[in-house]
């Protein structure tokens, strides 16, 4: 079964841009037939939409890079050489970079997309025979819990109190759920756990006793070069050189983050990880010439990312276009799941809804705009409780990740690996957490 997963993936799943260049033509074929819309409507949906993700492409560019500059930093990798030497063996490597990794995203999904892939890199260097596909595959699927942790963007929504809240969902939130019941409800944390073990446990046994694939040294050549002092240097190498500028600014973002965030009871957003790793990054590296060079290098694995995000824009514009036909594709699809669904199955067949669309777009804030005006008032009129309708949609925008290679871009950037190289064991981890996700969202319904 591994081996024919693996062999599928490789042979079908193209590179990640022609993945999404398909999916905008099957978008678009899908939109004309079901919802009657003409070739020229969805293209105006599809042009429309490019560019309404340029704020989150950038915040994503930056979690990456200043997560990559931020691993680089000599404090903290010397801390990821002494975690990894514990694993003696392969198995024990991929049970622990699961581990941490699942436990990494459902703090914060951004850290944890970075932190993962940079354990497993190291583990690569420190432990011979592990196999390297699997192990960058084991750091990537614990992203599966992120919409299910603290960071999970659609529950978090539904805690944030003002009239956006009943306006997105048409009046049918009309007071905020706190994530007492949603992300902290024991049927989730649960669920999470249970997915980690599952994830943890399959990933151990999927490494092969034979025909290992070892990672190429070349992959793993990512020292940081010392950067030598001038001998007589003029005021401005003094600056460049001189701790002090990086101090002083990386303590105003902390003092920002401890401020407005400790005492004022602001939100700890993707902005505020951003913030984190380069005020941290910053003081680990010292100097402000040190971090511009570990930055720099960062930032040619943010080239996938850049590229991509407009077409994954202009899909979510065709998604949600409504044509002549006065209805969205998204709109379709949502109430072909209500159609079929009672009290006991609507969690159910929401998290599949969800796990669908998420392919074409894979956002949280897509999915809230698409789903949310709908969904939680079918809920409503079912009787199903608002909290259990949120955290559907939220595990189906996650769960479907692990075949979607768009989020896997920031950690094969790291790991300098292509999808194809990973989705066949993430394929088989889909199935299995598909099964405790929905098993237990039916026992929460019941």
């Amino acid at each position: 079964m591994i081996k024919f997963c693996v062999k599928l993936v490789q042979r079908w799943l193209p590179e990640p841009f022609i993945f999404a260049i398909v999916l905008t033509f099957v978008a678009a074929l899908i939109a004309m037939i079901v919802c009657s819309q003409t070739p020229l409507e969805v293209i105006d949906h599809w042009g429309g939409g490019v560019w309404n993700l340029l704020a989150f492409a950038m915040q994503m560019s930056l979690v990456l890079v200043c997560g990559s500059a931020l691993a680089a930093a000599p404090a903290v990798r010397s801390g990821i050489t002494a975690l990894a030497r514990l694993p003696k063996t392969p198995a024990a490597a991929i049970a622990l970079v699961t581990v941490v990794s699942s436990l990494a995203c459902w703090l914060n999904w951004g850290f944890g997309l970075i932190v993962g892939v940079v354990f497993a890199k190291e583990l690569a260097r420190q432990l011979k025979g592990v196999d390297y596909r699997l192990l960058i595959a084991s750091a990537y699927s614990g992203f599966v819990v992120w919409h299910a942790g603290l960071s999970g963007s659609i529950p978090l929504t539904m805690a944030t109190p003002g009239e956006a809240l009943s306006k997105a969902t048409n009046g049918a939130l009309t007071s905020p759920i706190p994530i007492s019941r949603t992300l902290l409800d024991p049927h989730n944390l649960v669920m999470v756990l249970l997915v980690i073990v599952v994830i943890t446990i399959a990933n151990t046994l999927m490494h092969p006793r034979h025909d290992v694939v070892t990672v190429d040294p070349s992959l793993l050549d990512d020292e940081a070069q010392p950067i030598s002092r001038p001998t007589n240097p003029t005021p401005a190498q003094r600056a460049e050189h001189s701790p002090i500028l990086s101090w002083l600014i990386a303590l105003m973002g902390l003092a920002y983050l401890v401020v407005i965030l400790g005492f004022r009871g602001g939100n700890f957003d993707l902005g505020s990880v951003i913030l984190l790793f380069l005020t941290i990054g910053l003081l680990l590296h010292r100097t402000p010439l040190a971090y511009v060079k570990a930055f720099s290098k960062a930032a040619s694995g943010a080239s996938g990312i850049i590229l991509q995000f407009p077409f994954y824009a202009g899909i979510m514009g065709i998604i949600t276009g409504i044509g002549a036909s006065g209805v969205s594709l998204g709109t379709v699809l949502s109430n072909a799941c209500i159609d079929i669904s009672t009290p006991l199955t609507y969690p159910l067949l929401t998290f599949l809804c969800a796990a669908i669309l998420n392919l074409f777009v894979p956002s949280g804030g897509g999915h809230w705009a698409i789903q949310a005006p709908i969904m939680f008032t079918a809920g409503a009129n079912l009787g199903v409780d608002p909290a259990l309708t949120g955290t559907a949609i939220a595990w189906g925008d996650a769960w479907t990740n692990l075949i979607q290679p768009f989020w896997a871009l920031p950690a094969l950037a790291i790991a300098r690996l292509n999808a194809k190289d990973i989705m066949g064991y993430c394929l088989i981890d889909l199935l299995l957490t598909g099964i405790v996700i929905c098993v237990g969202l039916l026992i929460w319904a019941a």
